[in-house]
């Protein structure tokens, strides 16, 4: 599997950024390689068309320069069992 191409950029870490700059990012490159809190880097996306098939699109919240929990954007993950509402 290769990395969307919106996704090839220099790694971005959160707590530089705004919580405003840091979702415009993401929603203007519709995917993108981030380092929350100054952990490995991420793949962060704008919405659930970003992810694969059988992906689902997960809300991830991330510390910036002015939020602690900003809501940046989704990432894809498989589903797990219980995900799937029975």
């Amino acid at each position: 599997m290769s990395t969307p191409a919106g996704a090839q950029s220099p790694l971005i870490a959160t707590q530089r950024l705004t919580c405003a700059d840091a979702m415009g990012l993401v929603k203007a490159r519709g995917s993108v390689l981030i380092s929350p809190g100054g952990g490995p880097a991420e793949r962060f996306v704008r919405d659930r068309s970003q992810c694969t098939l059988s992906e689902i699109a997960e809300l991830r919240f991330v510390p910036t320069r002015d939020n602690p929990e900003c809501p940046i954007g989704y990432r894809c993950r498989e589903p797990e069992f219980g995900d799937w509402d029975w």
